[in-house]
C-alpha cells in the first residue's frame, strides 16, 4: 500500500517541486504562454533594419506556411501515433522498454508533445533539476516525468495543429538555425512552404542530431538520415514504393547560409547601440538576444552612408599619399620626434598584443620556439583599399603587425545640436578588421580645436570678440610644484605680425600667442572647468598650454557634444543613439526623450558660433578650405575649427551648421605614426575634406530635409562688441594650423619634464 501511495503521489511531489528536490516545472502561465526566444530587431530613424540580435535565430511562421511534406515526415519518423494519443503514447513506451530490455532498439518512446515539452521548457538545464535530478538515472527518471506531464498540460491547452507549429518554430536545426523558416533558409536559401519532399525530409531527419546529421559537415551521414526518413514515410503510406526509391537516390544540394548572432552590416555604431540597449535591458529585466524587442535608433541610414562614403573616398586617397610620401624616404612610417625611426618598433608593440601572451604561454621556456612562431608566414587575409577592400597574403603574425600598423585611420560623428540625436557615426575605415572605434572609445589630444575654450572662458568672463591682444612673443611665468617656471609659446610659422588682433580674428587664424597670452589672463584651471561644462568629461590637466590641446585627450564624441552646446544656445545635449525599445508585439516599453541642461548664458553661446564663423568670413582663417566645396549657397553660414597635434599625428576638424555638428579625428593608430609636413599632414588637409565632402553631399541628397540657410540668430539681446571683421583679403594663400607636442601632457604627468620654453600647436 505504501508503494503504490508513494507511485500514485510521486507525479504530484514532482510537479509542485517537493522540498526542491525535483526542480523546477513549467507553470500554468508558461504553458498558456511559452516563452520563445526571438531576436530583436534594430531600425534607423528612417525606418531601414540594420539588422537583428538573437541567441537562437528564430522567426516564427503559422503551420499554413509550412511545407504539408514537413507534417508528413515529422509524424511518419518521430511519431506515427500522433493523432491518437494525448500527449503520452504508452505502446510506444512499451516497445521502446522492450528493446532496451531485449538488447535491441525498439525505437524511442518520445510523443512529439514531449519533444517540444523538452525544446520549449528547457526540462533538463541545471538551473531545472532539483536535488535528486543530479544523481545519475534517477534524474533522467524525473527529467521525463516532467515532460510527460507537460505533454499532458500541453494536448489539454492546444490542438493537435498548434502544437506541430510550436514545435516546428521551437527545434533546433544546427547551424545557428532554430525554427523551421530560419532552417530553410540556411540549408536551401528557401521559404518552408517551398520545401521538397526531400528537403522536408533532410530537415526533419536533421533533427534527431543537428550536428551528426548537418548536411554541410556530415553529408554521407545526413543522406542516411534523409533516406531513413524517407523510408519512414514509405511505411507510413505518404509516399509510394517507388517514390520513396526516387527521393532517395537525390543528391543533397544545399544552399547553405549561416546568419551570425548579430545580423545586418557590422559597423561600429551597431557596437555602440548594443551595448547602450544592453545597459537597458539589464536593468529593466529584457534580454536583447532573446525577448524579440525593436529598438530604435536615431540614426540616419543615408546620413549614414553619405558619412561612410566620405570617409573611404578621403582615407583611401589619403593612405595612397602616405604610403607613398614613405615609400620615398625609404624608411618605415614609425618615427620620433626628429623623424628618425623607432628601433625594434614592431618586436615592442607585438609584446602588447594577446597574440604574443597566448604564444609566449605556450612557449614558456622555449624562445628559439617562439621566435619561430612569431616569424612563421602563413595564408592572411588582410585589408587593402584596393578592389573588393581585401586580399590573402603570405605574412607572419609580426609582418601582419607592420603591415596593419601603416593604416591611417579616422572617426566622424555627426549630431543634431538641439536633440542630441546622433545621425552619423563612422568609427574606422573598416569594421571587419578594426574593431577599435575612433569616435569613442579612441580618444587623442585635440590640437587647436581645443582654443575655443580658452576663448569661450574668456567671452563668458567680460571679453567680447572684439576685444584686442597684440601678437608678439611672451613669456608665460607660473608656478610648478613651489617651482618657478615659465614658457614661451611659439607661433607655427616663428613669426609674430606685432598686429593688435581681436580675439574673434585670433582664433580664426589660430595664433598661438594670443591664445597663450587670453589663457594666462583667464586661467588655465578655469579652461579646463568650461571645457567640463560644455562636455568634456575626459581628465584635463591644468596647464598653460591647455589651450593648445596638450590638457588631455579627448575623443570625437566629447568634442562634438561640446561645440552642440554652443549651436543650441547654451544648453549642454545630452548624445542619443536610441529613441525608443518596443516589446515583440509593438507596445513601447521605454521612449528616450532629448536630455539637456543650461551650462552657459544664450549671450556667451550665440557668440562663440560667431566666432567660430571666423574660420571662414576672417582673412586667412584655418577653415578657408571649405570655400572650395559646394557649400556656398542660400547665405549659408558654417563654422569650424582646425586642430593639428605635433608631428602631425593628429589631424581635427570641427563643424557647426544651423542643423548638424559634426567633428572628425584622422590619424595612425600609434602617435608614432605621421606625416611629417603640413603639407600633407595637418587637420586642414587630412580632416576638414572628410567634412567638406560629406556635407556637400547631405546638401545634395533631396530625400534630406537639411538645407543652406545661416546659423541661427540670438534669441536674447547681444551686448558685447562683436562686428569687427578685420578689413583684409577674405582669403590668405597660407591658412596654416599650429601644432602641439603631442606627448607633453604624458611627459608632465609622469613628471620628466616641466612645460617645454616653447611649443607648437
Amino acid at each position: 500500500m505504501v508503494g503504490l501511495g508513494i507511485f500514485l503521489l510521486y507525479p504530484i511531489l514532482v510537479s509542485m517541486n517537493f522540498m526542491f528536490l525535483f526542480g523546477k516545472s513549467p507553470s500554468l502561465e508558461e504553458l498558456e504562454s511559452p516563452r520563445v526566444e526571438r531576436p530583436s530587431q534594430v531600425f534607423t530613424a528612417d525606418g531601414v533594419l540594420l539588422g537583428r540580435y538573437f541567441r537562437e535565430n528564430r522567426s516564427p511562421v503559422p503551420l499554413s506556411k509550412m511545407s504539408p511534406w514537413l507534417i508528413k515526415a515529422l509524424v511518419a519518423t518521430e511519431d506515427a501515433r500522433y493523432q491518437d494519443h494525448s500527449g503520452i503514447d504508452p505502446i510506444a513506451i512499451a516497445r521502446a522498454v522492450a528493446g532496451v530490455a531485449t538488447g535491441g532498439n525498439g525505437g524511442g518512446g518520445s510523443t512529439i508533445t514531449q519533444q517540444l515539452a523538452k525544446n520549449l521548457y528547457k526540462t533538463r538545464r541545471k538551473e531545472n533539476t532539483g536535488a535528486l535530478g543530479r544523481v545519475p538515472l534517477v534524474g533522467t527518471i524525473i527529467s521525463k516525468t516532467k515532460e510527460w506531464l507537460t505533454a499532458v498540460e500541453l494536448e489539454r491547452r492546444y490542438t493537435k495543429n498548434e502544437i506541430l507549429a510550436l514545435y516546428f518554430n521551437t527545434v533546433e536545426y544546427g547551424s545557428q538555425a532554430y525554427g523551421v523558416k530560419v532552417a530553410a533558409k540556411t540549408f536551401y536559401s528557401t521559404s518552408p512552404d517551398s520545401l521538397t519532399v526531400e528537403q522536408a525530409a533532410m530537415l526533419v531527419g536533421m533533427l534527431n542530431n543537428p550536428t551528426a546529421y548537418n548536411p554541410q559537415f556530415h553529408p554521407e551521414a545526413a543522406k542516411r538520415r534523409r533516406d531513413l526518413v524517407l523510408t519512414r514515410m514509405g511505411q507510413a503510406g505518404v509516399l509510394s514504393g517507388d517514390e520513396v526509391a526516387a527521393q532517395q537516390a537525390t543528391p543533397i544540394v544545399l544552399q547553405y547560409q549561416v546568419e551570425k548572432h548579430v545580423d545586418g552590416p557590422e559597423t561600429y555604431y551597431r557596437s555602440a547601440i548594443s551595448q547602450r540597449a544592453n545597459e537597458w535591458c539589464k536593468a529593466n529585466g529584457y534580454d536583447l538576444y532573446r525577448d524579440g524587442l525593436k529598438v530604435y535608433t536615431t540614426i540616419d541610414s543615408r546620413m549614414q552612408t553619405h558619412a561612410e562614403e566620405s570617409v573611404d573616398k578621403k582615407m583611401k586617397s589619403l593612405q595612397q599619399a602616405f604610403d607613398r610620401f614613405w615609400r620615398n624616404r625609404g624608411t618605415d612610417p614609425w618615427v620620433d620626434e626628429d623623424g628618425n625611426v623607432i628601433p625594434n618598433f614592431i618586436e615592442t608593440q607585438m609584446k602588447r598584443t594577446q597574440q604574443y601572451k597566448r604564444l609566449a604561454a605556450r612557449y614558456e621556456g622555449q624562445p628559439a620556439s617562439l621566435d619561430s612562431a612569431l616569424n612563421a608566414k602563413r595564408p592572411m587575409k588582410v585589408f587593402t583599399w584596393k578592389g573588393d577592400r581585401d586580399t590573402t597574403l603570405l605574412l607572419s603574425p609580426l609582418d601582419s603587425l607592420a603591415y596593419y600598423k601603416q593604416f591611417l585611420h579616422a572617426g566622424l560623428m555627426s549630431m543634431d545640436p538641439y536633440t542630441g540625436q546622433i545621425k552619423a557615426w563612422v568609427g574606422g575605415i573598416d569594421y571587419r578588421f578594426f574593431q577599435y572605434d575612433h569616435v569613442k572609445q579612441g580618444k587623442r589630444q585635440a590640437g587647436s580645436t581645443f582654443k575655443p575654450f580658452v576663448y569661450l572662458t574668456a567671452i563668458d568672463n567680460g571679453y567680447a570678440p572684439c576685444d584686442r591682444i597684440r601678437d608678439e612673443r611672451v613669456t608665460i611665468n607660473y608656478v610648478e610644484n613651489g617651482e618657478p617656471m615659465e614658457w614661451k609659446p611659439d607661433n607655427v610659422t616663428r613669426e609674430y605680425t606685432g598686429m593688435n588682433m581681436t580675439l574673434r580674428y585670433a582664433m580664426a587664424r589660430s595664433v598661438n600667442s594670443v591664445t597663450a597670452q587670453l589663457t594666462e589672463k583667464v586661467g588655465w584651471d578655469n579652461v579646463a572647468k568650461y571645457a567640463h561644462k560644455v562636455g568634456i568629461k575626459s581628465k584635463l590637466l591644468g596647464v598653460p598650454s591647455i589651450g593648445l590641446g596638450s590638457g588631455g585627450d579627448v575623443s570625437v564624441y566629447e568634442m562634438v557634444n561640446a561645440y552642440s552646446t554652443f549651436v543650441n544656445q547654451g544648453f549642454r545635449p545630452e548624445p542619443m543613439l536610441i529613441t525608443r525599445i518596443e516589446d515583440q508585439n509593438g507596445n513601447v516599453l521605454v521612449q528616450f526623450d532629448p536630455r539637456q541642461k543650461r551650462v552657459i548664458p544664450a549671450e556667451t553661446a550665440w557668440l562663440m558660433t560667431y566666432m567660430l564663423r571666423g574660420g571662414m568670413e576672417e582673412p586667412g582663417g584655418t577653415s578657408q578650405a571649405l570655400w572650395d566645396y559646394d557649400l556656398w549657397k542660400k547665405n549659408n553660414q558654417i563654422g569650424g575649427k582646425t586642430g593639428t597635434t605635433s608631428n602631425y599625428s593628429d589631424g581635427w576638424y570641427m563643424g557647426i551648421t544651423k542643423d548638424l555638428v559634426t567633428g572628425v579625428w584622422v590619424g595612425g593608430e600609434d602617435r608614432s605614426i605621421h606625416f611629417v609636413g603640413s603639407q600633407q599632414g595637418e587637420g586642414g588637409r587630412t580632416a576638414l575634406p572628410i567634412f567638406g565632402t560629406y556635407m556637400e553631399k547631405l546638401y545634395k541628397d533631396p530625400e534630406l530635409d537639411l538645407r543652406m540657410g545661416p546659423l541661427p540668430q540670438p534669441t536674447v539681446k547681444i551686448n558685447k562688441k562683436y562686428t569687427c571683421v578685420t578689413a583684409e583679403p577674405r582669403r590668405r594663400p597660407e591658412p596654416v594650423d599650429s601644432l602641439v607636442v603631442d606627448d607633453l601632457l604624458e611627459k608632465i604627468n609622469q613628471g620628466v619634464i616641466a612645460i617645454p620654453d616653447s611649443i607648437k600647436l
